[in-house]
């Protein structure tokens, strides 16, 4: 065997951006189209440093007509004098040199988000061209770079009164996997950062479109928590507050008990969504379960056997925003957004304990309320575990300790397998005769399941075909018992009916997944089926149609002859051999990755959709109408 040569000669050293081009996924996650919103995002978040630190109102960011973003801001404007050890201007650094930024500084900066010193860089990186303004000392100064290489020094230009900073960016093509920025995903983060940061005006706008909106709440994370419960009622008549800061820690409380039977916390620090919580979480959870303890223990609201309340038992129907400011954040966990600072546990936990208790001392009408919805959740919470005891003894009558209806799959490599849950025994039946044996499973299911969003675990899973999809699946369900590792199937495939009835049993599956197996959508499980709308056929020849245009397209194939058109409605028109090949075959099926763009905003449209507020889900329609496509007549 020849041994390779290895010498100096093998070691590449990566200059100025390179090594973001070269890797651009270690830096904004990937290539996909969250990478290419993250780039906005870094944008922006330079801004809102700029409004934590005092100086800057306004944020307004601009989707232009061809494909580009503009970002400005009324902040201090970035640097233009030369910095005498690189011999370049701050501007030309802090685009152009990873680590190179005022966040270092802590009497610059005493907080910031973003990629700590590498986001504008990064952006800059990762684009086709790049233009950068800065309005101040009295000038306008700009620079253009082309793939992040700067096109000529700094120049100043003419005087203005401004001051702040406009960044337009084209992203680069031969990076990024798709080019067109979402409007929707834009203004959800955009919104979040206006709720997080009170009476700071954002603006976002599309050129193409036209559409334009201004959010600016002098409430703050107050409004965040009216905004999260628009499709729910709350339990008492104020949304609970609590500032303070502490060892240097500014930490921000909002919470509200409502009516719905799930928890919907989301905390932040300096601005960032840690989704995976952290230190400041576990501190709110300790800091909630004690106090509320303590205080029905102390006015007598405990009756007489019961004990005290789980964590589960007291987070039930509760909707929170717990923001902190930390000058050296410690991110850890798979996506980084675990904060492992464990000072500031500590922290949180004293500042919300002393809030709650004081609070609910000087309004025991609300304390009372809170209590009761407490105890009505450990009730349940004991009925659920009688629930759960009962499936696993039905479950182990079973053969195989898996449920009858399931058509299982030979395989027992979770890795390779997938699972049909497929709308009706009759279409259950033809994907039993058409899928491959080795990997694919099927679960029929008989009509629409609860609406989980109006239920407790109780009675969701009293429901027989809940009971049946959480068999098969292996995770089990509830706080204390799910686990994804469990998981026996790599792939969950929602497969129903191209028809309203089958668009509502979709609806109320991903409501199920994202209410009570989150992580199942979070990692990418849940998929859903892709049936043609048409067979379109003369003879021997044939095609399907997955929506009207392609429809159109397929009959102008036949020139000499009029095809046939066949509108299938349901699953069960087709037969195995066309069910397979069209929408269960690896090789030729599309099927769609159900993904979390934004948790907070899923979590407020299921609550619109599935709650049992109308006014909500009645506007929600009227907005989205414009999208509705093959609604049935």
């Amino acid at each position: 065997m020849n041994e390779q040569h290895y010498d100096a000669s093998n070691i590449q050293v990566l200059k100025g951006l390179e090594a973001v081009r070269l890797r651009p996924a270690m830096y904004i996650g990937d290539v996909t189209s969250r990478g290419l919103h993250h780039l906005v995002y870094e944008v922006v978040d330079n801004s809102v440093d700029e409004a934590l630190a005092g100086y800057c109102t306004e944020i307004e960011v601009t989707i232009n007509e061809d494909g580009s973003v503009t970002v400005i801001d009324n902040g201090r404007g970035i640097p233009v004098d030369v910095h005498h050890e690189e011999n370049k201007t701050a501007l030309e650094l802090v685009m152009t040199v990873l680590h190179a930024g005022g966040k270092f500084d802590k009497d610059t900066y005493k907080v910031s988000g973003g990629l700590h010193g590498v986001g504008i860089s990064v952006v800059n990186a990762l684009s086709q061209w790049l233009k950068a303004e800065v309005y101040r000392d009295g000038k306008i100064y700009r620079q253009e770079y082309l793939r992040g290489i700067p096109l000529g020094p700094v120049k100043a230009g003419e005087k203005t009164e401004l001051t702040g900073t406009q960044i337009t960016f084209l992203p680069d093509d031969t990076i990024f996997q798709t080019m067109q920025f979402k409007y929707d995903i834009l203004q959800d983060r955009l919104r979040e950062l206006a709720f997080l940061n009170r009476n700071l005006k954002i603006k976002i706008s599309e050129v193409r479109t036209g559409q334009s909106d201004t959010f600016q709440y002098s409430g703050g994370i107050i409004e965040f928590v009216k905004y999260m419960d628009t499709a729910r009622s709350a339990l008492h008549p104020e949304v609970l507050y609590f500032s303070g800061e502490r060892e240097g820690v500014p930490v921000e409380l909002a919470m509200e008990y409502t009516d719905s039977y799930s928890e919907n916390i989301f905390t932040f620090v300096n601005n960032i969504n840690t989704i995976e919580g952290g230190s400041h979480l576990v501190g709110f959870k300790a800091a909630l379960t004690k106090t509320l303890n303590s205080y029905a223990l102390k006015n007598n609201l405990l009756k007489n056997g019961e004990t005290n309340f789980t964590g589960e038992d007291v987070r039930e129907g509760i909707s929170v925003i717990l923001s902190v400011k930390v000058s050296e954040p410690q991110f850890e966990g798979q996506t980084k957004t675990k904060l492992g600072n464990s000072e500031v546990r500590g922290v949180v936990e004293s500042l919300v304990s002393e809030g709650l208790s004081e609070y609910l001392e000087q309004n025991p009408a609300t304390g009372k309320t809170i209590i009761e919805k407490c105890l009505t959740a450990a009730r349940s919470r004991e009925a659920a575990k009688r629930a759960r005891e009962l499936t696993r003894r039905k479950s182990a009558l079973e053969s195989g300790h898996l449920p009858g209806k399931l058509a299982d799959c030979s395989s027992r490599n979770p890795a390779e397998c997938e699972v049909y849950l497929v709308e009706g025994d009759s279409a259950g039946g033809t994907a039993k005769q058409g899928r491959d044996r080795y990997f694919q499973a099927i679960l029929p299911l008989r009509g629409k399941i609860l609406n989980v969003e109006k239920a407790r675990l109780d009675k969701i899973l009293a429901n027989e075909e809940i009971r049946t999809m959480i068999s098969a699946l292996g995770t089990g369900i509830g706080s204390d018992e799910f686990d994804v590792s469990k998981l026996r199937y790599d792939k969950i495939i929602v497969m129903t009916d191209a028809d309203v009835d089958g668009a509502h049993i979709r609806t109320l599956l991903l409501t199920f997944f994202f209410r009570h197996m989150r992580p199942l959508v979070e990692l990418g499980h849940i998929y859903i089926a892709q049936p043609p709308l048409y067979r379109v056929y003369a003879g021997k020849q044939e095609y399907y149609a997955y929506d009207d245009e392609q429809r159109d397209e397929f009959m102008s194939r036949f020139k000499n002859k009029k095809p046939n058109v066949q509108r299938y409605k349901g699953l069960g028109e087709m037969n195995a051999e066309q069910l397979w090949s069209t929408t269960m075959d690896p090789d030729e099926r599309t099927i769609l990755q159900v993904t979390i763009e934004e948790v907070i905003e899923a979590d407020h449209i299921f609550s619109c959709l599935m709650g049992d507020q109308v006014p909500p889900r009645r506007q929600f329609i009227e907005e989205n109408a414009v999208y509705a496509t093959n609604v049935d007549t």
